[in-house]
This record gives structure tokens, C-alpha cells and sequence, in this order.
């Protein structure tokens, strides 16, 4: 046997359990039904007869019994007449009843020492001794106490009393005994016993390491199935699976026989690796020794091919059994859940009611998991109101989806309703529903309530339930409350986990402020807690959202720098930052990484990948991607269609719409929004109407605020100004900034006063401080020369603190971005100026004249066409010209709606100086090429 080298501090029973070898011998007695036992002079005192066998009746009764004493003492009375009795017996008093009654009394160290004199090594009788012990609030340790004290007083004892020893060794992890107890089976010829080498390989394997039970395995003759069976048991309860078909692979060799028990263990492990090959050949061997009407293994085989993914297989399996049991039916539901087949799940379902066999508390959880994970969260709720009309009580598995449920669906409602009935029925202390209840109220903004759950004394102990409700005041922006509860958390002796950091660092993070995210990252590495991807990750989204892009870039190098590597999550974060910027090269850069590690062939990065391109002025390489995924969600095609308007490319939107009907896709409301909006970029009126209806009466969809101001615009940019009009007074949703904003810019565009005025009424009620509002109107007074209403207009905004934005531009030369405003000037000033001289008499000759009433200054026309050369896009176009000679396409990125005068000269330099030039202005892109923009003048 190993040598082990016992620790006190970690083996706190090895001082007390000593087992001292007797100076005489003991006398070997064999395992036999009739045990019989010599007693040592200081042990006969409480001896009781063991002539005749122990019952094996499967409880012990406490009722039925004659004798009732009413105090220990007479207990021990009867218990001393029993030994004074010539036989040691009392035929009114058995055994166990003597047992029962030390334990109520509790003595229950005589009741302990009873039965080790009185029961013998008969398993089974100790098994249910066990039982009532513990039900009377017996202490297991209690028995090998006694067990010890025997020992020295040298009580011998056969093979089962020492089998029941290491059984309780093993419930109570006591090291140092179980092994002296295995010393003394070696020194008393008892390594032979098969049973005894069993329950030791369990003890070894469960106190001191599953190594240590195979050496006893390996130590013990194997010519029967009892140590095969053991040994594959304890491999696959410790989940090593390739470890038990070894075992049974040698178990064949040594041509010993298994046993239906064996083989259903040996499915079990096949099941759990997944190993459809494995399984398929012991499926063979089931055949082979005609072990297919088993119901245990026919339920493993059912089970095996079912996590396999091979349901096929497995109905054959169950279709082929002449008996099912519950697990049966159980099985075959859980294999069709896994793949989503419900139809065939709700057959098996009332197949199974059918034959009277009634669904457990198995079966219902199964199918509200098998329904939450595949997103029916509707049906979750139903199927827990059928649970609750077949009177099965649910529990923590039952609740905990159908929580989680309430929360996708919104349905706070319902969610209270099942918090009500966890307090009616005594499941609040589940620390799993503890938790998700918090959830639900935290997403549900309502931070009382999930302040009093939290409150409840379980869930204080939980650190899940912490960190669920410091994500929630994090997340809504209560920093001070959500600092207080971190202190709380450390002075009750729960330590923040990296969870607890995370979610303080995403909370600053996503209301925007980003430097205390960063602090709070500083303050996680001072406590020990290294930032991970989900930290990094935190605040790369933070920054993407409040439009800080290229601090998301920055972010994102650092965490390489830092040895981080990135998740999807994080690819999805900067990919919209990308698009932000329109950075073509970086979004480039981060597509690779994404190619690189994997990520491109997921649904979501894919679709991040083709709004970046769109909106970096690369159509092109957004089609290329999206033709390339395989499968494509609502929301690609979506991303596709929206990339086509905002080209102005409205019949190719169309087209695409098209062929995702043909795909048997359903449209929704996203994609009536970009289809609306490719067909108003695109003067697509009537097909405008024709989607707008659609939507409504084909799909049942209603249409929102969005696609009416998508109305409003597509008919105020083709012209039909009234129509527009008569649009908004009928609409049944009150008019937003939205679309009082269309009517408006229409109204400029067409230089249509009135109801320009009433639209910028409107929005100066609605958004009093939008500087574009102003300077639209400011715009339209000039058109009409009304320069006293310009000033009004200025003067109001001045009124305000509203400051007219400058417009900028920027164009990326060589990887470097050049910003041009009408605020700073750029260092190449002249020589853009220079080029600019000379490409004007080019751009007249061609037919070009300056549009000056986009000046909506009083001057004279000399000076606004001086002025007109000063907007930024025409100075970012004409430094694109002089700094890039390889007839590249000249991309340029404006933040505001360029002017008339601008798009009338890039489409004139794109044909003098035969160069492409793609202009994003706010949300489209104008691509020009050889004298026409891609969107005929529709803007």
C-alpha cells in the first residue's frame, strides 16, 4: 500500500481515530450470513444475541413494536435483562427496536455499539440503521467513534462491520481512518474480498484522489464483474469518460462477462463525449448479448445517440422497445428539443398521456428549457400555466426560465405574478430564483423591488445577486448607490470578483463616462483583480457609443499591447466605431483581425462588417460580404438593403427585398424603414406607397413614427409639397422632430416659405437647442431674400445659448486624416487655395456656375462666391486632388447636409479632372462620377 504522509491541519480526524493493533491476534472471521463473534471481557457488557439472522425486513419499525419504554433508564434495563438472559435474548424486544429506542432516547452511542454487536456486516440492515440515525439527528461521526473505542477494547470485527466503517469514511471525507482501516484489511487477509476492495476503491477515490482508487483496483483479483463495474462507476462519476470505455475495452479482454448494469454505465459515458462511433459498437454488443429488452439500456442507448445529435437512431431505438418506463419518454422529448423539432415533441408528449403515463417534474422542465433556449419565450409562459393545471409543483428549474422569459418578453406583469407564487410556495430562499428575480427587476427598472429580494436573507450570501443589483444601479447611472453597495459587500466578508468590477466599469463605461471607467479599471488592479476582455471590452463599447471612435481604436491597441486577446464581443464593438469614423483602412485592419481569429464567419460580425464598409464609402466590399454569408438573418439582409439607400441605389434595395421574400424570410418593421428610405433617396414615390401599404395590410406590422417621417420625406423631396402636408395633418401619431424635419428640409429644397415657417415652428418647440433647425430656416429666409428674418432667426438662436455649428469635412491621405472648418485653418492653406484659382476657370468652362444662394449672408454675389470657395468639402475634395495622383477615389466625410453649390462642383471636377469622388454627407453617400451623382440630384 502507498506510504501517505498524514497532515493534521488538513486531516483533523487522524488524531483521534487511532487504531492500535491488539497484542494478541484477532480472530479471522469471514463474511457469512450467521456472523459470530468473540467478545472481549470489557465489551460484554453490552452485548446482545446474534444467534439468529438479522431481519431484512427494509425499515425499522417504530410503531408496531409491544414495548414502549417511557425514559432511557428502563431502556437500559431491559437491555441489561437481555444480557443477564441465558441466550441474551428478549422475545418481546428485537434488535433494531432496541436501536430505535437508545436513538429517540438519545443514547445514541449505545444505539451505535448495538449495532455493531447486533446487526453484523448485513449491509442492508445498516443502510436503513443509517437512515433512522440520522432522522433522529444522530452525528455520523458518532459511529466510528464507537467503532474506535471497540477496536481497543478488542472487540472483533468481520469483513461487513469493516465495510460499513469505510462506507461512513467516505460520506464524511475522513482521510486518515479509512486508510488504517484498509491497513488492518491487508493485515487481516482481507484484500481478497471483493467487497471490500470495492467500497475502499470508492473511499480512495472520493477522500483522496482518483489515482489512489485505481491502485486498488489495480490490486485486486478482477475475475468477476463487481470491480469492473466499481471501477467504471467512479470514472464516469468523476467524468472520465475515455477511462471507461478503456475499462470495458479491457474488461473484454480479461474475458469477463458485463453485466446490463456495466454496459448502461458504459452508453452513459459514450453519451457524454458524444462518441456516436464508440456508442454504435456497444450498441453491437447490446445486440450481441441479447440485452436490447433491457429498459435501463435501451434508455441509455435512447440517450446516447440523442446528445449525439443522432435522433434518427434514437427513435429506432425507442420505436423497437417493447417496454418504456418515464425515462423512456423523457429521453426521446429531450432528443427532439435539443434539435428544435416541437411538432414531433408535442407527439411524443400527448402520445405519452395517451398511455397513462403522466409527465413529471422532468419532463415539463425540459420542455420549458427546450422552449426559453430556442427564444419561444411566449410558449415558456403557456407551458408553465399547463404545468400548473396538471397540479406538477415547479421548481428552481421550472421558475428560473420562465422568469428569464418574463424578462425578454417585458412582461413585468406576469414576472410579479410568479414571484407571488415563489413566496405562496416557499421557493423565495432558491438562491438561482433569488437571483433571477433581481434581474427581472433590475432590467425591469425597478430597483426597490429588487433591492427588497436582494434584502432577503439568502441572497445576501450570494455573490451573483451582489453583483446583479450593482449592475443594475451601475447601469442606470446611481453610481453612489451602486459604491455604497460594493462597501457593504466587503464588510460582510464577500469579496468582489471580477464579475463585480466588470459590471462598475461597463455601468461609467455606458452612461459615458469613460474616465471613471478607466479609474475603476486602475482601482480593479490595486484590489488584485486582473482586467480581462470583458473589461476592455466594456470600455471599447462605451466609447463607440458615445461617438468617441478613435478612443475605442486606441482602447482596442492598448488591450493587444496588454496581451488581451479579443472576443466577438468586442469585434461587434468596434466595427460600429469604424463606421463611425468611416475610416475604410481601420475597418479594413479590423476585418482581418476577424478573419485572422475566426470571427468572420459569424452572422453578426458579418453584418457589422458590411455596415462598416457601407458607411466607409465601400458598397462594393459590402455586397462581397454579405453574398458570402451562408446564413443570413433578417437583420443582414436588412443591413444590405440600407446600405443600397443610402447610395441612392433605391430598385436594388428593391431587388434584394425581393429575393429575401424568395428566401421565405418575414420582413420587419427595420426592413420597411430601409426600404422606405432607399425608395425617398431614390424618388421612388409610388413603390414608396406601395411598401408603406404593404406593410400594414400584408404583414400586419403598424407603421411607427419613423416610417412616417420616411413618407413625409420621400413625398417633400419629389415635390408634392401639399400632399406632404396633407400627410401630416391626417397621420394618427402625433408629428415628431423627425418629421416636422423632413417637411422643413423639403421646404428648402424647394423653396417653399409657408410651410417651411409652420415646420420650423414646430421644431423650435420640439428642439429649441438643434442649431440645424436654425440654420435651415436662416437658409430659406436667404433664398428669399429676407434678410431681416435671417437676423430674427439669428437672434433667437443667440437668445437661447444655441451656437450655429461650423461644418467640417475630412478626407484620409496616406493613412493620415486632414480635418478642414471654416474655423481653423489648415497648414496647406495656400496651395489649396492655389489649386482652387486654378481649377475654377476649368469647372465654368464645363458649364459650372456658383450657386450663391447658398450664402445666407447679406453681400454682394463676388463676395459670396469667395465665400463659396471656403466650405470645407470643396477644400477636402481639391486637397484630395493635389495629394493623391494614382486616380483613386476621393473619399471625403462631411458632418452636416452639403450645399447645392458643393454638389454641383464635385460633380463638375469629377469630370474635368476624371476622377471618382465619394462625398458622405450626415447618412448618404454621394458618389460622383464623370459629371452625374448617384443620386440624380435627389438630396
Amino acid at each position: 500500500m502507498t506510504q501517505i504522509t498524514p497532515s493534521m491541519s488538513t486531516f483533523p480526524f487522524c488524531h483521534t481515530f487511532i487504531l492500535p493493533l491488539p497484542k494478541t491476534p484477532f480472530t479471522i472471521i469471514p463474511h457469512t450470513t450467521n456472523p459470530t463473534r468473540s467478545l472481549s471481557p470489557q465489551a460484554s457488557t453490552i452485548a446482545v444475541s446474534t444467534t439468529s439472522s438479522p431481519p431484512i425486513s427494509p425499515h425499522f419499525n417504530r410503531l408496531n413494536e409491544p414495548w414502549k419504554p417511557k425514559s432511557l433508564n428502563s431502556v437500559k434495563q431491559i437491555h441489561a435483562q437481555m444480557i443477564k438472559s441465558p441466550n441474551g435474548t428478549n422475545p418481546d424486544v428485537k434488535v433494531e427496536t432496541l436501536i430505535v429506542r437508545y436513538m429517540k432516547f438519545g443514547d445514541f452511542g449505545s444505539a451505535v455499539t448495538v449495532s455493531f454487536l447486533g446487526l453484523g456486516g448485513y449491509f442492508m440492515v445498516w443502510r436503513e440503521f443509517w437512515e433512522e440515525f440520522r432522522g433522529f439527528g444522530g452525528d455520523s461521526v458518532e459511529i466510528l467513534e464507537v467503532f474506535v473505542d471497540l477496536y481497543r477494547k478488542g472487540v472483533e470485527f468481520d469483513g461487513g462491520n469493516f465495510g460499513v466503517v469505510i462506507r461512513v469514511c467516505e460520506g464524511l471525507r475522513v482521510h486518515w481512518l479509512g486508510a488504517e482501516v484498509h491497513a488492518c484489511l491487508i493485515k487481516k487477509g482481507y484484500e481478497w474480498d471483493v467487497n471490500l476492495m470495492c467500497g475502499l476503491m470508492r473511499y480512495y477515490g472520493n477522500c483522496w484522489g482518483i489515482e489512489y482508487g485505481d491502485k486498488v483496483f489495480d490490486a485486486i483479483p478482477k475475475q468477476e464483474a463487481r470491480p469492473w463495474s466499481e471501477a467504471i462507476a467512479i470514472s464516469l462519476r468523476s467524468g472520465r469518460h475515455e477511462k471507461v470505455l478503456r475499462l470495458f475495452r479491457d474488461m473484454q479482454h480479461s474475458s469477463v462477462r458485463a453485466d446490463n448494469g456495466i454496459v448502461d454505465k458504459v452508453l452513459q459515458a459514450c453519451g457524454k463525449l458524444g462518441d456516436v462511433r464508440e456508442g454504435k459498437q456497444v450498441h453491437g454488443f447490446v445486440i450481441r448479448s441479447c440485452m436490447y429488452e433491457d429498459l435501463a439500456v435501451g434508455n441509455s442507448l435512447i440517450t446516447m445517440y440523442c446528445r449525439a445529435q443522432e435522433i434518427g437512431l434514437a427513435r429506432k431505438v425507442f420505436d423497437s422497445m417493447k417496454n418504456y418506463n418515464l425515462c423512456s419518454w423523457n429521453s426521446m422529448i429531450s432528443g427532439y428539443s435539443s434539435i428544435g423539432d416541437f411538432d414531433e415533441v408535442w407527439n411524443l408528449f400527448y402520445r405519452m398521456e395517451s398511455r397513462n403515463v403522466t409527465p413529471d417534474i422532468v419532463t415539463w422542465n425540459c420542455l420549458v428549457s427546450s422552449h426559453f433556449q430556442r427564444g419561444l419565450y411566449q410558449q415558456v409562459l403557456l407551458i408553465l400555466r399547463n404545468m400548473l393545471v396538471a397540479k406538477v409543483k415547479p421548481d428552481s428549474n421550472s421558475i428560473t426560465p420562465v422568469i428569464q422569459s418574463a424578462i425578454e418578453l417585458k412582461a413585468v406583469r406576469f414576472g410579479k405574478e410568479v414571484h407571488c407564487y415563489v413566496i405562496r410556495n416557499g421557493l423565495e430562499d432558491d438562491e438561482y430564483i433569488g437571483t433571477t428575480l433581481i434581474d427581472m427587476y433590475v432590467k425591469s427598472d425597478l430597483l426597490v423591488k429588487a433591492k427588497a429580494v436582494f434584502d432577503l436573507p439568502k441572497n445576501r450570501s450570494n455573490i451573483i445577486a451582489w453583483n446583479s443589483l450593482i449592475a443594475g444601479y451601475s447601469y442606470k447611472g446611481l453610481f453612489d448607490d451602486a459604491l455604497a453597495l460594493l462597501r457593504l459587500m466587503k464588510r460582510v466578508g464577500i469579496t468582489p470578483d471580477i464579475v463585480t468590477w466588470n459590471t462598475l466599469v461597463s455601468g461609467y463605461s455606458l452612461n459615458g463616462r469613460v474616465k471613471d471607467a478607466a479609474g475603476m479599471m486602475n482601482r480593479m488592479k490595486s484590489a488584485g483583480v486582473n482586467p480581462n476582455v470583458v473589461t476592455w471590452t466594456a470600455l471599447i463599447t462605451g466609447c463607440a457609443k458615445h461617438g468617441r471612435y478613435e478612443d475605442s481604436l486606441t482602447l482596442f491597441a492598448q488591450m493587444l499591447e496588454e496581451g488581451i486577446q479579443p472576443n466577438l464581443a468586442t469585434y461587434l464593438s468596434l466595427l460600429p466605431a469604424c463606421a463611425g469614423l468611416s475610416s475604410l483602412q481601420k475597418g479594413r485592419e479590423i476585418h482581418g483581425l476577424c478573419i485572422r481569429n475566426g470571427f468572420h464567419e459569424d452572422v453578426a460580425v458579418a453584418t457589422g462588417l458590411i455596415d462598416m464598409y457601407v458607411n466607409s464609402g465601400s458598397l462594393e466590399c459590402a455586397s462581397e460580404v454579405f453574398s458570402r454569408i451562408r446564413h443570413k438573418t433578417v437583420s443582414t439582409w436588412n443591413c444590405m438593403i440600407k446600405g443600397f439607400a443610402t447610395y441612392s441605389r433605391g430598385k436594388d434595395g428593391i431587388r434584394l427585398f425581393d429575393q429575401m421574400l424568395q428566401q421565405g424570410l418575414q420582413p420587419d418593421a427595420i426592413t420597411f424603414t430601409t426600404l422606405l428610405s432607399a425608395c425617398k433617396n431614390s424618388g421612388l414615390v409610388d413603390e414608396g406607397w406601395k411598401y408603406f401599404d404593404m406593410m400594414k395590410e400584408k404583414y400586419g406590422l403598424t407603421p411607427t413614427i419613423v416610417h412616417y417621417s420616411c413618407m413625409v420625406d420621400l413625398l417633400g423631396r419629389a415635390g408634392y409639397l401639399d400632399e406632404a402636408w396633407d400627410f401630416i395633418r391626417t397621420m394618427p401619431l402625433k408629428p415628431d422632430a423627425s418629421v416636422w424635419g423632413a417637411l422643413l428640409s423639403s421646404s428648402r429644397a424647394h423653396k417653399e416659405l409657408e410651410l417651411g415657417k409652420i415646420a420650423a415652428s414646430h421644431l423650435f418647440e420640439l428642439e429649441p437647442y438643434n442649431s440645424a433647425n436654425y440654420a435651415m430656416m436662416m437658409n430659406l429666409y436667404s433664398i428669399s431674400n429676407r434678410w431681416e428674418d435671417v437676423d430674427r432667426v439669428r437672434d433667437m438662436a443667440f437668445a437661447r445659448g444655441v451656437q450655429i455649428k461650423a461644418g467640417w469635412s475630412w478626407v484620409d491621405i496616406d493613412h493620415k486624416v486632414h480635418v478642414f472648418t471654416e474655423e481653423e485653418p489648415h497648414p496647406d492653406l495656400g496651395e489649396l487655395y492655389f489649386e482652387l484659382y486654378q481649377l475654377m476657370p476649368e469647372l465654368k468652362r464645363a458649364g459650372y456656375l456658383p450657386d450663391t444662394e447658398c450664402v445666407y449672408q447679406n453681400i454682394d454675389d463676388v463676395e459670396k462666391e469667395k465665400v463659396l470657395l471656403s466650405h470645407p468639402e470643396k477644400l477636402a475634395i481639391t486637397y484630395g486632388l493635389i495629394k493623391t495622383r494614382d486616380n483613386s477615389p476621393i473619399r471625403v466625410i462631411k458632418n452636416t447636409r452639403t450645399c447645392s453649390d458643393c454638389h454641383r462642383a464635385a460633380k463638375f471636377i469629377s469630370s474635368v479632372r476624371n476622377r471618382e469622388i465619394l462625398l458622405k454627407d450626415g447618412t448618404r453617400f454621394h458618389h460622383f462620377k464623370q459629371g452625374i451623382c448617384s443620386c440624380h440630384d435627389r438630396w
